[in-house]
């Protein structure tokens, strides 16, 4: 569990959604003064240099969020993803990539708290450099699925939680899931972001669907799902061939925003001809 980096893979496709649907559903917070709390289960080092040996081995990045650096015909949800990015760097140049809590203090007010929890000890002390100090935020060397009964539910009762593990141990899929059912089990309305990989694994095959399950038993607003296809699996069947991202109780904007995102990124993002994507939601949704 603790070799897994994610400087290997920022700014990839994956992370182009993931960090679409969460910077939409954290500005849709925004539009309640009340405070929310953002829970990350796995939150990283916070950011990542896309100039350094390990985003350079593979460069994942160019395949996504580099693809997208200059057009000048992006959707409005990928255009405010582009500017969040955009204020990271610190300029025009491409040269880091915000993880997940960097989106998230980016789109913070001064009542908003973070909680976030890394095990691996590096990026934790990345993370807890770059944020630990700010006003609240909480940054601890935990297991993010157990930590979750800590922070549910929020004083203010509005949260959201991203549940983003790297799916190196199969034991990720059944975590995944209870960390889900605990989360609606303590806290009903609480909006929980799962981005899950697509591999020719039966686990990956069947999360999403038992996902669906517990959000229909647990969620009051019901879910959302959200898939994009850009890459075929190697000679022997390996390899990613693009993620979902799982929302239980999204906002009634969020897949009005990402109807035209999602088959936009399948053009963009595309690394064969049979790119495709997939936008599911429940009857309560």
């Amino acid at each position: 569990m603790l070799a897994y980096r994610h400087a290997f893979h920022a700014g990839n496709h994956a992370d182009v959604l993931k960090h679409t649907v969460l910077a939409q559903v954290l500005q849709h917070m925004n539009q309640k003064d009340k405070g929310w709390r953002y829970v990350d289960t796995h939150a990283g080092a916070g950011g990542y240099s896309l100039q350094g040996g390990y985003a350079q081995k593979k460069a994942e990045f160019a395949q996504g969020i580099a693809r997208l650096w200059e057009r000048s015909d992006l959707p409005e949800p990928l255009s405010q993803l582009r500017e969040i990015v955009r204020g990271f760097n610190g300029g025009p140049e491409l040269r880091q990539y915000p993880g997940s809590p960097a989106i998230a203090r980016a789109l913070m007010r001064e009542q908003d708290q973070l909680r976030l929890f890394e095990m691996h000890p590096t990026d934790h002390k990345i993370l807890a450099d770059y944020l630990g100090a700010e006003p609240g935020v909480e940054v601890k060397m935990a297991d993010g699925y157990a930590a979750l009964k800590g922070t549910l539910p929020p004083p203010t009762r509005r949260g959201v939680v991203l549940i983003d593990p790297p799916y190196e141990l199969k034991t990720d899929y059944t975590r995944v899931l209870a960390a889900l059912r605990e989360a609606l089990q303590r806290f009903a309305d609480a909006v929980v972001i799962v981005w899950l990989p697509q591999l020719q694994l039966v686990e990956a095959t069947q999360l999403p669907q038992r996902l669906k399950a517990a959000a229909d038993a647990g969620a009051k607003k019901g879910w959302l799902l959200a898939r994009l296809t850009v890459a075929q699996a190697d000679a022997r069947g390996f390899g990613m061939l693009g993620s979902s991202v799982f929302i239980a109780n999204p906002p009634h904007t969020l897949h009005g925003a990402l109807q035209p995102v999602l088959p936009y990124l399948a053009q963009a993002l595309a690394q064969f001809d049979g790119a495709r994507s997939a936008l599911d939601r429940s009857a309560q949704a």
